[in-house]
């Protein structure tokens, strides 16, 4: 397991050097070594204003969701547990549209991530209750579909009655998700709310691999499901929550990953979560790459570029597991 994560963590690596390197104006490995070490001119500028914070935010992004996927897959015992199957994106989108559409974001730049990672605890806890003791798969996804809907007709009303044509522009690109143009005041304020919810998921850990057994077996372990519960809640909200107010609305990457790890580390729930982070982000940072050298006019939004690949592979995983079933 530790030579998937350092493979995963080089390749993340690998890939922040890369996505320094690409866009409208190609640098070469000089220039890249150049401007890591500070050297002044162009292609510094261009590197840690620019390229760099956009590559670690999409890298944290995809991280965060990856986690949140994994966690959420263990605690409902529901391969196709994801933020964004499961309407916990579209809420925390929602509380984000509502901190933008009213102004809140105008008043502090706490109203963006307070809203999102408020709105994402409340579709988690609906989750829960839904899923009940046995964490019922069918129930949970038909709950999970409702909050998305819900969430989505909300976003569409907000759009809808925008005041003017630059705030709905604003609000779409937004919604369909992004890191362009992120700075690295914007990575500090979410930072620290990701690495909360990236211990809070991780002591959750040896919790899930115990639930994994059923609740009563668990708790006969000496594991605290409530307490396990609530720590998923907890940091699977904060994650999502912090990931949607640095880069909108980016879904199915926290179900591909795990997938991908899943045979990897023997379906231990514990196990995993962190390759699943890092697959993630390596994900959606190798999409952010070849968005920005796909020869369109307009660049392809992330979000969309995330649709486009992790729907196709979600009705794969659905349609593989129907067949298991039958």
């Amino acid at each position: 397991m530790s030579r998937l994560n350092l493979t995963l963590g080089v390749l993340a690596i690998l890939l922040i050097a890369a996505s320094a390197m690409i866009g409208t104006a190609d640098l070469s490995a000089d220039d890249l070594w150049s401007g890591l070490l500070g050297q002044t001119g162009p292609s510094s500028i261009i590197i840690w204003e620019i390229r760099m914070p956009r590559a670690v935010a999409a890298f944290v992004t995809g991280a965060s969701l990856g986690l949140a996927g994994a966690a959420l897959q263990g605690l409902l015992r529901n391969p196709l547990a994801d933020p964004g199957v499961l309407g916990v994106s579209a809420f925390a989108s929602l509380g984000a549209v509502i901190a933008l559409y009213f102004g809140l974001a105008s008043l502090t730049w706490l109203a963006v991530p307070l809203l999102a990672i408020g709105f994402s605890v409340v579709a988690v806890i609906l989750l829960l209750v839904a899923a009940g003791p046995k964490g019922d798969t069918v129930r949970t996804l038909l709950v999970g579909i409702g909050l998305s809907s819900a969430g989505g007709a909300m976003i569409a009303l907000a759009l809808n009655l925008a005041p003017n044509p630059y705030s709905l522009a604003d609000l779409m690109n937004w919604l369909l998700g992004s890191v362009s143009n992120r700075s690295w005041a914007d990575i500090v304020l979410v930072l620290p709310v990701m690495a909360l919810g990236l211990g809070i998921v991780l002591v959750a850990g040896p919790g899930l691999r115990a639930l994994s057994l059923g609740d009563e077996t668990a708790a006969s372990l000496g594991a605290r499901p409530g307490r396990t519960r609530a720590l998923v809640i907890a940091g699977t909200s904060l994650l999502t929550g912090a990931s949607v107010a640095i880069a909108g609305a980016i879904g199915f990457v926290g179900i591909v990953a795990p997938h991908i790890v899943r045979p990897f580390v023997r379906s231990d729930p514990a196990r995993l979560l962190v390759p699943s982070a890092l697959l993630a982000g390596v994900i959606l940072l190798g999409a952010d790459i070849v968005i920005r050298v796909l020869p369109f006019d307009r660049e392809l939004r992330l979000g969309v570029a995330a649709a486009l690949f992790g729907a196709p592979v979600f009705i794969w995983i659905s349609a593989r597991l129907t067949r298991g079933r039958l």
